[in-house]
């Protein structure tokens, strides 16, 4: 059975983007191209920066889908990343709180793409 393993973010700028996600994640590419940066975040699947559909990307508009990161662990290890993050100066859409799932808080990066943090299920 085939499984997703390719999830792709849209942005404006991929030099940008790179460093925003190298620097929030602490991961390094798999490669870097003018439009394409992928990250390995577990075997096989690839979290990937692209460009090539800038011109329909925009901070203005309202992004609905999210970019999840689970973590293991008690709430205070999501109040922990977000103290973590925050002090990076990533741009705090929501400040955490408590949801029917856990510890949430949710981010935005440069181009207003959506980073949600839980706690793992």
């Amino acid at each position: 059975m085939a499984a997703p393993n390719l999830f792709l973010i849209y942005v404006t700028d991929v030099e940008r983007a790179t460093a925003f996600y190298r620097d929030l994640f602490e991961l390094e590419p798999v490669m870097t191209t003018p439009r394409y940066v992928p990250f390995e975040v577990a075997p096989g699947v690839l979290f990937s920066l692209w460009s090539g559909r800038s011109e329909q990307v925009s901070p203005q508009v309202p992004r609905t889908s999210e970019v999840g990161l689970m973590l293991p662990g008690s709430a205070a290890a999501v109040d922990g990343i977000y103290e973590k993050w925050k002090a990076k100066g990533v741009t705090v859409l929501e400040e955490p709180y408590d949801e029917v799932f856990g510890r949430t808080f949710v981010v935005a990066d440069p181009d207003g793409n959506l980073i949600r943090v839980s706690p793992l299920d």
